[in-house]
Order: C-alpha cells, then structure tokens, then sequence
C-alpha cells in the first residue's frame, strides 16, 4: 500500500509538474515543437539537390556580425557574372527552428535564374527574443553593401524576400526600411543601410496577429510560439508586439510584394488580409493564392517544392516578380495598377 501510495504521488506531482511547466513557460512546447519533421527542410533540400544547375557560385557561412553568434549568411550566383538584382531571403521554422541550411539549393536554382540570392541566419527564440531578428536582418543588409563587390551584390536592386516566420521578419524589415515613422513608432533601432529595397517576396506568414484563433490544439501551438518570440504570455495585448502585425500598419510606402499561400495553409488567412492591406494603402501587390477546391490541396511552404507544378510556377512567379522591378529600365515605384495572379482569391 505504501509503495502504491508512493507511486501515485509521484505521477500526481509529474502531471502537475508538467501542466505548470507548461504554463509558467513556453520552453517545454518549444522543445517539443522544434524537433517536428514539419519544421525541418532538410528532406527537401536534399531533393532539390539533383535540379541544382552546374555554374552556381557558392559563398557560404559568411559572418555578417562578428560580435553575433548567430549572424551567417550564405551567397550564390552565377558563376564569373559581375553585381547582379539580389534577393535577400529569410528561412522559415516558426521563430523557434529552421535554418538558411535548408533553403540552400532553393537559393541556388532561384539564382540561376540570372540573380545573386542570399540566405540570412537569425536567432531562435526563446533564447533570443523580438525584435532580434529584425535588426539581425538589417545587420545582414549592412554587411552585403559593405562587401557588394566582392560577393556580386547590387545595393541598388534588393528584393527582401521569406517564407513562413521569415516572411513575416522580412516583411516587417522592409517596412521598417522604408517607412521611418514606423520604425520610430514600433521602437525598431535600426541603423538603415545604404541599399534600396525594390520588392518584396512573402510565402505564407503570419502576418496579422490578429487573426488566429488561440484555441485547441493548434491555438496551443501558435500561442507558444509568440509567447517565446516576444517574451510576454501576454502577447496580444502588448502595444510593442501590436506593430508586428503588418496589415495594420503597411502604407503607400511599402515596397512592391509578391504573395504566396497555398489552399492548405493553415495561415492563408494572413496572406490574404496583408494583400488586402497593401492594395487599400495603395501599395503595390501581386497574389499567387489558390481556391480552396484546389487539387491537390497545398498546404505549408508549397512554394519551395520546385518538383510540384504549383511549387514550379510560384518559381516562375517570383522570378518576374523580381525582374519586374530590378530592371534596370525600371523604375524604383510603377506608375500605373499592379498585376494580379489568375490564380487568386
């Protein structure tokens, strides 16, 4: 009887140990999060290998700050070719995972289509909180100025682009860049570089923190997400985190976006209220957004299975989109109505 006795207390205090571990943190959802195959591309780096055309030049694990633990940047291009329209790309991995690792033979099939492309490592959360991630990016953008020549870098034609989470850190870079009134107001200390943000690419964020419903199991699971990414439980409330938030806060000064989510994706919803957003701002926005009788349905980060038909043509997508506005015959902000995908909710 007392070893029964002593048996139960034991599972009593681990249940209770566990459900308050859960609540007074969000490191032990985090722990679990973090190691779901959802939240890794390797897999899908490793089958985009055999489409890697020969001719692509690599410079990898470069450090942007040396006084950052967490600041690498990886380049690709076309092998000989001098400064070229660059796409500055953050990796997803919901703010707590994921590297520019998995992302490296995307970037060097995209940059082979006639563009240097640079992958940016940022800082997980918790152990690094909002809005680290952001001036790490600005960081980067710094440094490939810095050394635009060497790396073939052209500071004057910046596309910003990212998937998933690092979409939304892109996202809100680009504004912070471009529209110093919010900067100010989110209490980003930016040190802007001396580049030109010419577009935008966004696959699938969280754009608006608005939106999701913070119930169930998945509620779970974005809840645990913000509270470790912006250090407060109580996120939704916090005036700083508000700014996070995109489509309350673009304007006319936003640069030009292109956007992509599948009909899968549990965070559609933030694509289309963002495109909704710019075009009422009077920004300029193209969409890649499907129906949702779509077949086959797309679902999370469909856009960097270049294998898929749909992952092929968001390719095709992003290169226009990119060369629509890195031109040199083209202006920094277009005069008349943007495109718009056929393909579109």
């Amino acid at each position: 009887m007392t070893w029964l006795l002593v048996a139960v207390v034991t599972v009593a205090a681990l249940v209770i140990g566990t459900w308050s571990a859960f609540r007074l943190s969000p490191w032990p959802l985090v722990l679990l999060i973090r190691h779901l195959p959802a939240l890794s591309g390797e897999a899908l780096n490793d089958r985009l290998a055999g489409l890697v055309p020969d001719g692509v030049a690599s410079v990898v694990d470069e450090r942007y700050d040396d006084a950052d633990r967490d600041a690498y940047l990886d380049v690709f291009r076309p092998a000989g070719s001098a400064a070229l329209p660059t796409i500055v790309w953050v990796h997803g991995g919901a703010f707590i995972a994921g590297t520019r690792l998995d992302i490296r033979n995307y970037l060097r099939i995209l940059a082979d289509r006639g563009f240097t492309t640079v992958g940016v490592e940022y800082s997980h959360a918790p152990e690094r909180r909002y809005p680290t991630p952001i001036l790490q990016v600005t960081a980067a953008l710094r440094y490939l100025q810095q050394h635009a020549d060497r790396l073939g870098v052209d500071p004057d034609r910046i596309v910003l682009a990212g998937d998933s989470a690092g979409a939304q850190i892109a996202g809100q870079t680009a504004l912070a860049l471009c529209d110093r009134e919010f900067a100010a107001k989110a209490g980003l200390p930016l040190v802007p570089p001396a580049v030109r943000i010419r577009a935008t690419v966004l696959a699938c964020g969280p754009y608006d923190l608005h939106l999701p419903d913070y119930q169930g199991q998945y509620g779970r699971f974005l809840r645990a997400i913000m509270w470790a990414y912006t250090g407060t439980k109580d996120f939704e409330s916090d005036p700083r985190v508000a700014c996070a938030s995109l489509p309350q806060h673009v304007s006319a000064h936003f640069p030009p976006t292109f956007l992509t989510v599948g009909n899968g994706d549990p965070l559609r919803r933030h694509s289309v209220a963002l495109a909704e957003a710019l075009r009422a701002a009077g920004a300029p926005v193209d969409t890649l957004f499907y129906p949702d009788d779509h077949t086959p349905l797309l679902d999370h980060e469909y856009q960097l299975d270049v294998t898929t038909e749909a992952g092929a043509a968001a390719l095709e997508r992003i290169v226009a989109h990119v060369d629509a506005y890195t031109s040199a015959e083209r202006p920094v902000r277009p005069s008349g109505p943007s495109r718009r995908g056929a393909a579109r909710d």
